[in-house]
């Protein structure tokens, strides 16, 4: 029975639409009590006093915790790495120092919600000022190699000799790019229940990963992790912000041992602003060169980003950059600084996202330099192997994601000349870009418990994995369904608990090919040794009922780890796509609609394309809003953000969008797992950027190399 890749509608909706899925802030707990914290006025310097007096005589208190009475708590491992980053102790309220505007100073526990937020209003701090570090430019001689980037990337690559290569090529473009901070905003504000039961604790928390905030708080209070459980059923979104544990969650397990009460921290949308990360401002400068022939020679992509005072993140911008396209001459190198900001965080195609805003439009320069079309200068640049590390591809469909999407577009009706289209008062322009993220596959376990009655088989799929709003109840049932030959209705999916077999979580890419393939591999253990344990020929192969019935089994059960395969390690492994956006442009009011969007998308074998459309839809929304309204800006006076909340931080509405196509490309991949699954989740968001100011280029003639493309660069 062939499940996967049908366009079945989501296993969960009916749940969601009703109201009966529950999300971290919604479990029914008894006795539960209300956190909230207490934020710093200020970016940097020192708490000189504190009082709670006030505070704890307010109607409710049940607790005022501040430096001066938290428990103490294990210190931060230094340095902290992309290998322990999300499990690391945070040892919040064990001093006095200030690093960055909203920083929790305190926490206030309450009867009430209500009665907590008042009471934190009440708290009063005097405070030893100094001047924070904010404005970009002036801390930018600060600048320094950092010895590694996000993910374990390395922070410089060099191949050949670029300098030389620059001098005499042909053609050059240097061009400098920058993106500006952006904020996490998922529709689910990050929420958190903890409950001390008998030295056990209980957590329902917002997380994308089950295990970081289970393994971050055994770090943290020096308890054994057998003694924590985490269970989130479904999370509202997460794009990268609820990898990692966040604060709120120690101060509502500090809080919920002091008070000896379960408690409850939601964060605001003002704390959503400070306190779940952002993605830094990234500023790249290009250099490329060309023959005549339009080959590339050289290609440089040289990275300045900032992290924060208290913790270094480095955004890996130049990956993409290094496996893109064929140059026999590469530089790729990444600087960083530090602010008084919070720590960056992972956001929807960390590196990708700014990285391939700069590559992408660097491209389309160059290739209009050359008088070549886009497509054809990215043809001609396309690589037979990796060109970082020499390994084949697994697979990359780059090519055919570009004809196949430029003809679904139209792109042959573009004209090549700027301000060549006009409707009215409008510039009309075509742009597009070629996109790639990663395909990673992590290892992942899975349990299978198969019941028969009267014949009728049904199968429960048990992990730890999650559901961010992507699909993974879906895909995971489709994957059993398809292994035991059952109607979709029989497979019952429970993940979301710590305590079921261990998964990487969601993020990265990674989620729904680990997923589903460790569901399908426990689902094919399972028949494997049915057939053995009750020994039986059959004429054809059997059905999951009719071994069942042969072995007169009830009850029977599987579990596997799938792991990435001996050959994985060999190939090169990515998602390829090519995005072709059409704009209209009002100059005068330097307005721009993009009325149309195609996404052509090679990601392997997807596994729903309803899910797999969706997913790609909400990142290019993303990257248009990143392209043309998203930003948070910095009060270089005091520190604090002048987009302060939701409300201040503009994202497109559906009035904003246009139609937005998805073409899947059919595509094979023996190599990135058993199923062929490669991630798309990332793929959407990414160059879609780059192909909106490719468009506003071709319409009107001016390169704008600074997002987010606001009307006062238009006019």
């Amino acid at each position: 029975m062939a499940e996967i890749s049908k366009p079945i509608d989501r296993v969960d909706g009916f749940l969601k639409v009703t109201g009966q899925a529950k999300y971290a802030a919604e479990f029914p707990v008894k006795n539960v009590t209300y956190g909230f914290p207490v934020q710093s006025t200020i970016a940097a310097g020192k708490i000189k006093d504190i009082d709670t007096s006030v505070a704890e005589k307010s109607a409710g208190v049940l607790a005022v915790i501040t430096h001066k009475n938290a428990l103490k708590l294990a210190p931060r491992p230094e340095p902290v790495t992309p290998q322990n980053r999300a499990t690391r102790s945070i040892p919040i309220l064990q001093d006095t120092r200030i690093y960055q505007f909203g920083q929790y100073i305190g926490v206030v526990v309450a009867e009430t919600y209500e009665q907590a937020r008042s009471a934190a209003q009440l708290v009063k701090v005097v405070y030893e000022t100094e001047k924070p570090l904010v404005d970009f430019d002036e801390n930018l001689p600060k600048a320094y190699k950092p010895p590694i980037i996000n993910a374990g990337y390395p922070t410089d690559t060099q191949k050949g000799d670029v300098e030389t290569a620059l001098k005499t090529a042909d053609f050059t473009l240097e061009e400098t790019y920058q993106t500006p901070i952006e904020h996490h905003h998922p529709m689910e504000a990050h929420s958190t229940i903890a409950v001390w039961e008998n030295g056990k604790l209980t957590l329902y928390d917002s997380t994308q990963m089950v295990e970081n905030p289970k393994q971050a708080v055994a770090n943290t209070f020096q308890i054994p992790k057998e003694n924590i459980r985490v269970f989130a059923p479904f999370i509202g979104g997460g794009f990268g912000s609820k990898i990692a544990a966040g604060a709120h969650i120690i101060l509502a397990v500090m809080a919920a041992q002091v008070t000896q009460r379960p408690v409850k921290i939601v964060l605001t949308r003002q704390m959503m602003q400070t306190n779940v990360g952002l993605r830094q401002i990234n500023r790249q400068k290009m250099r490329l060169g060309a023959s005549k022939d339009g080959k590339l020679t050289a290609i440089a992509h040289e990275t300045v980003t900032h992290t924060s005072v208290d913790e270094e993140f480095v955004e890996q911008s130049g990956v993409m950059t290094r496996m893109m396209y064929d140059a026999p001459n590469s530089l790729v190198t990444h600087r960083v600084f530090p602010l008084n900001v919070q720590v960056p965080r992972w956001t929807r195609a960390p590196g990708e996202a700014p990285g391939s805003f700069a590559l992408e439009s660097a491209m389309d320069e160059l290739a209009y330099k050359l008088q070549l079309d886009p497509i054809e200068f990215r043809l001609k640049n396309e690589p037979a192997k990796n060109p970082e590390n020499g390994k084949p591809w697994a697979s990359r469909s780059l090519i055919e994601a570009m004809k196949v999407g430029a003809e679904k577009f139209g792109w042959s009706k573009r004209k090549f000349a700027p301000r060549s289209n006009k409707q009215g008062r409008w510039l009309v322009g075509y742009g597009m870009a070629g996109v790639s993220r990663g395909a990673p596959f992590r290892e992942t376990s899975a349990r299978v418990k198969l019941t028969r009655k009267n014949n009728d088989v049904k199968a429960v799929i048990e992990m730890g994995a999650t559901d961010i709003g992507t699909g993974s109840y879906t895909i995971i049932a489709q994957a059993a369904a398809e292994s035991l030959g059952l109607p979709i209705e029989k497979i019952e999916v429970v993940i979301g608990d710590s305590s079921l077999p261990p998964t990487p979580g969601s993020g990265g890419s990674w989620g729904a090919g680990c997923f589903s393939n460790a569901a399908y591999a426990a689902c094919e253990k399972a028949k494997t040794d049915l057939q053995a344990q009750i020994k039986v020929n059959f004429v054809k192969a059997p059905t999951i009922a009719e071994l069942m019935t042969a072995g007169n089994i009830n009850e029977f059960q599987a579990e596997v780890t799938e792991k990435p395969s001996a050959e994985f390690a060999k190939y090169a492994h990515f998602s390829f796509g090519a995005n072709f956006c059409e704009v209209w442009v009002d100059e005068s009011l330097g307005i721009v609609k993009i009325p149309r969007f195609l996404m052509a998308a090679a990601a392997g074998r997807i596994l729903n394309p309803k899910t797999a459309a969706s997913q790609v839809i909400g990142g290019i929304v993303w990257g248009i809003g990143q392209a043309l309204t998203e930003e948070s800006t910095l009060d270089a006076r005091y520190g604090n953000f002048t987009t302060r909340t939701l409300a201040d931080y503009h994202v497109p509405v559906n009035l904003d969008i246009g139609t937005v196509e998805t073409i899947f490309i059919n595509e094979e991949d023996k190599i990135v797992n058993r199923l062929g699954v490669k991630g798309i989740g990332e793929l959407g968001i990414t160059s879609v950027a780059a192909a909106i100011a490719n468009a506003v280029f071709n319409a009107t003639g001016k390169r704008l190399r600074d997002l987010p493309l606001t009307p006062d660069k238009l006019i």
